[in-house]
């Protein structure tokens, strides 16, 4: 179905959630017009104190909306708020375009870009990373893929939420394997994070000078030094909480088995997440797998400063 190609005006996210605020208070801080969406009252509230408009449900949404951020948990959810019966499919206006944002097996996207393509909607594998502190500052990363006249209704909204867009195809799918294999890397480098930390800490070196020597060197990586502060901090309040990993390498390991192809590393950080989930610490910080070590091997970790 040939659809109109029209610049997007109004921008609905949907899901506020740590990356969704983020994204909603940057695209209204660059002048697009903004409309939020949650099921979580707080997460509602958050996004209203800072005078941002919320909508009551799709149908509110899309009667002021024609472009929609969907930034959700996972593929289920995705699924949710396209296709199910209040979804977007059921009141977006034709022209509208579509950015689906969470982490999802790459061989879904082009499934949803044939399916709304059909109804007359647009349609942008738009994934995301960066972390809450990027995400609030506009400066998250969005490895976009879709149809050229999709990304000539979405191009000002995504560079309202970002601060680099990757148009990496003409289709959908391209975007979210990308981000799969960002996924890869940032959950084996977390685990590898976790489990450095851990020797250091058995072995008897202080740990916040230990993270201070990595940082200048050459082991020291983007997320050695973003999570280990958590850990110095004794602060598990979840950025990005531990089963998001069980989810995503989870994904990343399915990717391969279709493709047979063994990824040994990808499945031993998986495992280590599965093990600090089964522990109880799976809602909490990813950098939580150090627990798992701590139970292992009877290590102290740093404990959380109490308020005065």
């Amino acid at each position: 179905m040939n659809t109109p190609v029209t610049k997007a005006r109004c921008l609905g996210v949907i899901g506020l959630g740590t990356m969704g605020y983020g994204a909603a208070i940057s695209a209204r801080r660059r002048g697009l017009s903004t409309v939020g969406l949650d099921i979580s009252p707080a997460n509602i509230k958050r996004f209203a104190d800072t005078g941002g408009k919320v909508a009551s449900d799709i149908a509110a949404l899309t009667a002021e909306c024609d472009a929609f951020l969907i930034l959700v948990v996972n593929a289920a959810q995705t699924e949710a708020v396209l296709f199910g019966e209040n979804g977007l499919v059921a009141h977006a206006k034709p022209g509208s375009v579509i950015i689906a944002a969470a982490t999802v097996d790459p061989s879904l996207p082009p499934f949803w870009e044939k399916q709304l393509s059909e109804r007359g909607l647009h349609f942008i594998d738009g994934p995301v990373s960066g972390g809450a502190v990027k995400a609030e500052a506009g400066e998250m990363t969005v490895m976009a893929s879709g149809k050229p006249e999709a990304f000539a209704v979405a191009n000002d909204v995504l560079e309202a939420y970002a601060g680099k867009v990757y148009r990496l195809g003409d289709h959908a799918g391209p975007g979210s394997t990308v981000k799969m294999v960002n996924q890869h890397l940032a959950g084996v480098h977390i685990a590898a994070a976790c489990e450095a930390m851990a020797l250091g800490i058995k072995a008897g070196a202080d740990p916040h000078q230990l993270y201070e020597v990595i940082c200048n060197s050459a082991g020291m990586s983007w997320m050695f030094q973003n999570r280990v502060p958590h850990i110095l901090a004794g602060d598990y309040t979840p950025l990005s909480a531990v089963n998001i990993f069980v989810k995503d390498l989870g994904i990343v390991l399915d990717a391969a088995q279709k493709l047979t192809m063994a990824l040994p590393l990808a499945s031993s950080a998986h495992q280590l997440y599965l093990g600090a989930s089964g522990a109880g610490f799976g809602q909490q910080d990813d950098s939580a797998v150090i627990k798992l070590y701590a139970q292992m091997t009877g290590i102290t970790l740093p404990a959380k400063a109490e308020k005065s």
